[in-house]
Protein backbone atom coordinates (compact mmCIF):
# COMPACT_ATOMS: atom_id res chain seq x y z
CA UNK A 1 0.00 0.00 0.00
CA UNK A 2 1.09 3.59 -0.51
CA UNK A 3 3.18 5.42 2.03
CA UNK A 4 3.72 9.01 3.09
CA UNK A 5 6.75 10.66 1.53
CA UNK A 6 9.54 11.37 4.01
CA UNK A 7 10.89 14.94 3.77
CA UNK A 8 14.45 13.66 3.26
CA UNK A 9 13.60 11.46 0.27
CA UNK A 10 14.79 12.54 -3.16
CA UNK A 11 12.22 14.42 -5.24
CA UNK A 12 11.40 13.07 -8.70
CA UNK A 13 9.10 15.75 -10.10
CA UNK A 14 8.85 14.20 -13.57
CA UNK A 15 7.59 10.88 -12.26
CA UNK A 16 5.37 12.61 -9.69
CA UNK A 17 3.79 14.76 -12.41
CA UNK A 18 3.08 11.68 -14.56
CA UNK A 19 1.44 9.97 -11.58
CA UNK A 20 -0.64 13.06 -10.86
CA UNK A 21 -1.82 13.42 -14.47
CA UNK A 22 -2.67 9.70 -14.54
CA UNK A 23 -4.62 10.17 -11.32
CA UNK A 24 -6.48 13.15 -12.78
CA UNK A 25 -7.38 11.05 -15.83
CA UNK A 26 -8.64 8.18 -13.65
CA UNK A 27 -10.80 10.53 -11.56
CA UNK A 28 -12.17 12.21 -14.71
CA UNK A 29 -13.10 8.83 -16.18
CA UNK A 30 -14.64 7.90 -12.84
CA UNK A 31 -16.72 11.09 -12.98
CA UNK A 32 -17.88 10.17 -16.48
CA UNK A 33 -18.90 6.72 -15.20
CA UNK A 34 -20.84 8.43 -12.40
CA UNK A 35 -22.68 10.53 -14.98
CA UNK A 36 -23.56 7.41 -16.99
CA UNK A 37 -24.77 5.55 -13.89
CA UNK A 38 -26.80 8.58 -12.75
CA UNK A 39 -29.14 8.10 -15.74
CA UNK A 40 -30.44 4.85 -14.20
CA UNK A 41 -29.79 4.98 -10.44
CA UNK A 42 -29.88 7.66 -7.73
CA UNK A 43 -26.81 9.38 -6.32
CA UNK A 44 -26.87 7.46 -2.98
CA UNK A 45 -26.61 4.17 -4.89
CA UNK A 46 -23.61 5.45 -6.86
CA UNK A 47 -21.93 6.69 -3.67
CA UNK A 48 -22.43 3.30 -2.03
CA UNK A 49 -20.88 1.34 -4.90
CA UNK A 50 -17.98 3.82 -5.16
CA UNK A 51 -17.09 3.02 -1.53
CA UNK A 52 -18.08 -0.64 -1.49
CA UNK A 53 -16.00 -1.58 -4.53
CA UNK A 54 -13.02 0.28 -3.07
CA UNK A 55 -13.46 -1.57 0.22
CA UNK A 56 -13.58 -4.94 -1.53
CA UNK A 57 -10.34 -4.11 -3.34
CA UNK A 58 -8.71 -3.19 -0.01
CA UNK A 59 -9.80 -6.35 1.85
CA UNK A 60 -6.80 -8.48 0.71
CA UNK A 61 -4.42 -5.82 2.00
CA UNK A 62 -6.32 -5.59 5.31
CA UNK A 63 -6.19 -9.37 5.77
CA UNK A 64 -2.43 -9.29 5.15
CA UNK A 65 -1.93 -6.52 7.70
CA UNK A 66 -4.06 -8.13 10.41
CA UNK A 67 -6.03 -6.51 13.27
CA UNK A 68 -2.91 -5.41 15.12
CA UNK A 69 -1.64 -3.24 12.23
CA UNK A 70 -5.12 -1.84 11.64
CA UNK A 71 -5.64 -0.79 15.25
CA UNK A 72 -5.99 2.98 15.65
CA UNK A 73 -5.95 5.40 18.58
CA UNK A 74 -7.91 8.00 16.61
CA UNK A 75 -11.33 6.48 15.87
CA UNK A 76 -12.99 9.88 16.26
CA UNK A 77 -10.65 11.47 13.73
CA UNK A 78 -11.30 8.71 11.22
CA UNK A 79 -15.05 9.07 11.76
CA UNK A 80 -15.09 12.83 11.18
CA UNK A 81 -12.82 12.53 8.12
CA UNK A 82 -14.94 9.65 6.77
CA UNK A 83 -18.29 11.39 7.21
CA UNK A 84 -16.99 14.65 5.71
CA UNK A 85 -15.53 12.69 2.80
CA UNK A 86 -18.69 10.72 2.03
CA UNK A 87 -20.78 13.91 2.31
CA UNK A 88 -18.43 15.61 -0.17
CA UNK A 89 -18.71 12.63 -2.47
CA UNK A 90 -22.51 12.67 -2.27
CA UNK A 91 -22.67 16.36 -3.21
CA UNK A 92 -20.16 15.89 -6.02
CA UNK A 93 -21.98 12.92 -7.55
CA UNK A 94 -25.30 14.77 -7.29
CA UNK A 95 -23.76 17.69 -9.21
CA UNK A 96 -22.22 15.41 -11.85
CA UNK A 97 -25.62 13.93 -12.68
CA UNK A 98 -27.12 17.38 -13.30
CA UNK A 99 -24.33 19.58 -14.70
CA UNK A 100 -21.76 19.52 -17.44
CA UNK A 101 -18.98 17.23 -16.32
CA UNK A 102 -16.30 19.92 -16.61
CA UNK A 103 -18.26 22.40 -14.46
CA UNK A 104 -18.86 19.83 -11.70
CA UNK A 105 -15.21 18.68 -11.71
CA UNK A 106 -13.93 22.27 -11.59
CA UNK A 107 -16.20 23.19 -8.67
CA UNK A 108 -15.07 20.11 -6.75
CA UNK A 109 -11.41 20.89 -7.47
CA UNK A 110 -11.81 24.37 -6.01
CA UNK A 111 -11.42 22.72 -2.59
CA UNK A 112 -7.94 24.24 -1.94
CA UNK A 113 -9.67 27.63 -1.65
CA UNK A 114 -11.53 26.43 1.42
CA UNK A 115 -8.58 24.80 3.21
CA UNK A 116 -7.56 27.93 5.18
CA UNK A 117 -11.18 28.46 6.26
CA UNK A 118 -11.55 24.83 7.34
CA UNK A 119 -8.28 25.05 9.28
CA UNK A 120 -9.52 28.22 10.96
CA UNK A 121 -12.81 26.58 11.97
CA UNK A 122 -11.36 23.20 13.01
CA UNK A 123 -7.79 23.84 14.14
CA UNK A 124 -8.08 27.49 15.13
CA UNK A 125 -5.23 28.46 12.80
CA UNK A 126 -4.99 32.11 11.81
CA UNK A 127 -5.64 32.95 8.17
CA UNK A 128 -2.65 34.96 6.96
CA UNK A 129 -3.45 38.31 5.27
CA UNK A 130 -2.03 37.25 1.91
CA UNK A 131 -4.38 34.26 1.80
CA UNK A 132 -7.44 36.50 1.62
CA UNK A 133 -6.28 37.95 -1.70
CA UNK A 134 -5.97 34.47 -3.16
CA UNK A 135 -9.38 33.54 -1.77
CA UNK A 136 -10.93 36.59 -3.41
CA UNK A 137 -9.33 35.63 -6.74
CA UNK A 138 -10.59 32.05 -6.51
CA UNK A 139 -14.10 33.01 -5.48
CA UNK A 140 -14.22 35.47 -8.39
CA UNK A 141 -13.52 32.48 -10.64
CA UNK A 142 -16.36 30.54 -8.99
CA UNK A 143 -18.75 33.44 -9.64
CA UNK A 144 -17.65 33.56 -13.30
CA UNK A 145 -18.33 29.83 -13.63
CA UNK A 146 -21.71 29.89 -11.89
CA UNK A 147 -22.84 33.22 -13.36
CA UNK A 148 -25.49 34.17 -10.77
CA UNK A 149 -28.54 35.57 -12.51
CA UNK A 150 -27.89 33.53 -15.65
CA UNK A 151 -29.84 30.52 -14.42
CA UNK A 152 -26.74 28.48 -13.55
CA UNK A 153 -26.91 29.10 -9.79
CA UNK A 154 -28.87 25.90 -9.32
CA UNK A 155 -29.14 23.20 -6.66
CA UNK A 156 -26.58 21.17 -8.63
CA UNK A 157 -24.12 24.08 -8.72
CA UNK A 158 -24.53 24.69 -5.00
CA UNK A 159 -24.00 20.96 -4.39
CA UNK A 160 -20.79 21.09 -6.46
CA UNK A 161 -19.56 24.01 -4.37
CA UNK A 162 -20.58 22.24 -1.15
CA UNK A 163 -18.54 19.22 -2.26
CA UNK A 164 -15.45 21.45 -2.30
CA UNK A 165 -16.17 22.83 1.18
CA UNK A 166 -16.69 19.33 2.59
CA UNK A 167 -13.62 18.00 0.73
CA UNK A 168 -11.51 20.73 2.32
CA UNK A 169 -12.85 19.70 5.73
CA UNK A 170 -11.94 16.08 4.99
CA UNK A 171 -8.42 17.09 3.94
CA UNK A 172 -7.87 18.97 7.20
CA UNK A 173 -8.96 15.76 8.96
CA UNK A 174 -6.39 13.81 6.94
CA UNK A 175 -3.73 16.34 7.87
CA UNK A 176 -4.39 15.71 11.56
CA UNK A 177 -4.51 11.94 11.12
CA UNK A 178 -1.19 11.76 9.27
CA UNK A 179 0.60 12.93 12.41
CA UNK A 180 0.12 9.42 13.86
CA UNK A 181 -1.53 7.28 11.17
CA UNK A 182 -0.07 5.78 7.95
CA UNK A 183 -1.82 6.74 4.71
CA UNK A 184 -2.89 3.13 4.01
CA UNK A 185 -4.77 2.92 7.30
CA UNK A 186 -6.50 6.27 6.62
CA UNK A 187 -7.62 5.07 3.18
CA UNK A 188 -8.88 1.77 4.62
CA UNK A 189 -10.95 3.35 7.39
CA UNK A 190 -12.37 5.85 4.94
CA UNK A 191 -13.55 2.96 2.77
CA UNK A 192 -15.14 1.24 5.80
CA UNK A 193 -16.85 4.37 7.13
CA UNK A 194 -17.85 5.55 3.66
CA UNK A 195 -19.44 2.21 2.78
CA UNK A 196 -21.35 2.04 6.10
CA UNK A 197 -22.58 5.65 5.85
CA UNK A 198 -23.53 5.31 2.17
CA UNK A 199 -25.54 2.15 2.94
CA UNK A 200 -27.93 3.99 5.29
CA UNK A 201 -30.17 5.60 2.60
CA UNK A 202 -30.19 2.51 0.34
CA UNK A 203 -33.57 1.14 1.54
CA UNK A 204 -35.24 4.33 0.29
CA UNK A 205 -32.99 5.08 -2.71
CA UNK A 206 -32.52 1.59 -4.16
CA UNK A 207 -33.58 0.87 -7.72
CA UNK A 208 -32.22 -2.21 -9.46
CA UNK A 209 -29.57 -1.01 -11.94
CA UNK A 210 -29.74 -1.90 -15.62
CA UNK A 211 -26.89 -4.04 -17.04
CA UNK A 212 -25.20 -0.89 -18.36
CA UNK A 213 -25.54 0.79 -14.97
CA UNK A 214 -23.93 -2.23 -13.26
CA UNK A 215 -20.90 -1.83 -15.53
CA UNK A 216 -20.75 1.90 -14.83
CA UNK A 217 -21.03 1.35 -11.05
CA UNK A 218 -18.19 -1.17 -11.12
CA UNK A 219 -16.10 1.24 -13.18
CA UNK A 220 -16.72 4.02 -10.63
CA UNK A 221 -15.26 1.95 -7.79
CA UNK A 222 -12.31 0.58 -9.75
CA UNK A 223 -11.32 3.91 -11.31
CA UNK A 224 -11.63 5.76 -7.99
CA UNK A 225 -9.38 3.22 -6.27
CA UNK A 226 -6.83 3.41 -9.09
CA UNK A 227 -6.93 7.20 -8.99
CA UNK A 228 -6.37 7.29 -5.23
CA UNK A 229 -3.51 4.79 -5.45
CA UNK A 230 -1.72 6.65 -8.26
CA UNK A 231 -2.29 10.03 -6.61
CA UNK A 232 -0.70 8.81 -3.39
CA UNK A 233 2.26 7.59 -5.43
CA UNK A 234 2.57 11.09 -6.88
CA UNK A 235 2.85 12.59 -3.40
CA UNK A 236 5.41 9.93 -2.48
CA UNK A 237 7.77 11.35 -5.14
CA UNK A 238 7.31 15.12 -4.68
CA UNK A 239 5.78 17.61 -2.23
CA UNK A 240 2.32 19.05 -2.83
CA UNK A 241 3.71 22.50 -3.62
CA UNK A 242 5.42 21.04 -6.70
CA UNK A 243 3.04 18.35 -7.91
CA UNK A 244 -0.34 19.50 -6.55
CA UNK A 245 -1.05 21.96 -9.38
CA UNK A 246 -1.13 19.08 -11.89
CA UNK A 247 -4.46 18.09 -10.34
CA UNK A 248 -6.09 20.72 -12.56
CA UNK A 249 -5.36 18.64 -15.65
CA UNK A 250 -8.50 16.79 -14.56
CA UNK A 251 -10.53 19.78 -15.71
CA UNK A 252 -8.99 19.49 -19.19
CA UNK A 253 -9.81 15.77 -19.31
CA UNK A 254 -13.38 16.54 -18.21
CA UNK A 255 -13.78 19.08 -21.01
CA UNK A 256 -12.53 16.52 -23.56
CA UNK A 257 -14.90 13.84 -22.20
CA UNK A 258 -17.84 16.28 -22.33
CA UNK A 259 -17.00 17.03 -25.95
CA UNK A 260 -16.27 13.52 -27.22
CA UNK A 261 -19.00 11.63 -25.30
CA UNK A 262 -21.84 14.11 -24.92
CA UNK A 263 -20.99 16.67 -27.61
CA UNK A 264 -21.00 19.50 -25.05
CA UNK A 265 -18.52 22.36 -24.95
CA UNK A 266 -17.94 24.85 -22.11
CA UNK A 267 -19.56 28.29 -22.32
CA UNK A 268 -17.35 31.37 -22.93
CA UNK A 269 -16.97 32.09 -19.21
CA UNK A 270 -15.51 28.70 -18.39
CA UNK A 271 -11.90 29.35 -19.44
CA UNK A 272 -11.40 32.63 -17.52
CA UNK A 273 -13.23 31.26 -14.46
CA UNK A 274 -11.21 28.06 -14.53
CA UNK A 275 -7.98 30.06 -14.85
CA UNK A 276 -8.80 32.18 -11.80
CA UNK A 277 -9.69 29.11 -9.72
CA UNK A 278 -6.56 27.23 -10.84
CA UNK A 279 -4.23 30.16 -10.06
CA UNK A 280 -5.79 30.62 -6.63
CA UNK A 281 -5.81 26.86 -6.00
CA UNK A 282 -2.13 26.50 -6.87
CA UNK A 283 -1.29 29.34 -4.48
CA UNK A 284 -3.31 27.66 -1.73
CA UNK A 285 -1.57 24.31 -2.28
CA UNK A 286 1.79 26.05 -1.97
CA UNK A 287 0.59 27.77 1.20
CA UNK A 288 -0.55 24.45 2.66
CA UNK A 289 2.78 22.80 1.89
CA UNK A 290 4.69 25.61 3.56
CA UNK A 291 2.56 25.18 6.68
CA UNK A 292 3.33 21.50 7.34
CA UNK A 293 5.41 18.66 5.85
CA UNK A 294 2.33 16.42 6.09
CA UNK A 295 0.28 18.65 3.82
CA UNK A 296 0.89 16.48 0.80
CA UNK A 297 -1.21 13.74 2.33
CA UNK A 298 -4.11 16.12 2.74
CA UNK A 299 -4.17 17.52 -0.77
CA UNK A 300 -5.86 14.62 -2.45
CA UNK A 301 -9.37 15.10 -3.81
CA UNK A 302 -11.93 13.13 -1.87
CA UNK A 303 -13.62 11.19 -4.64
Amino acid sequence: MCRVRHPDEQTDLGRAALYMVASALAFSLMSAAVKVAAHDVSSPVVVFFRNAVGLVLLVPWALREGPRRLATKQPGGHLVRGLAGVAAMSCFFFAIGRMRLADAVLLNQSFPLFLPLAERAWLGERVRPGVWRSLALGFAGVVVILRPGAGVWSAAALAGLASAVLAATAQVGIRRLTHTEPVARIVFYFAVIGTAAAALPLPWAWRTPTPGAWVALGAVGVLATIGQFVLTRAYAHAPAASVGPFIYTGVVFAVLIDWTVWGVLPDPGFAPGASLIAIAGVWMLRHESSQTPSAHAGSAPTP
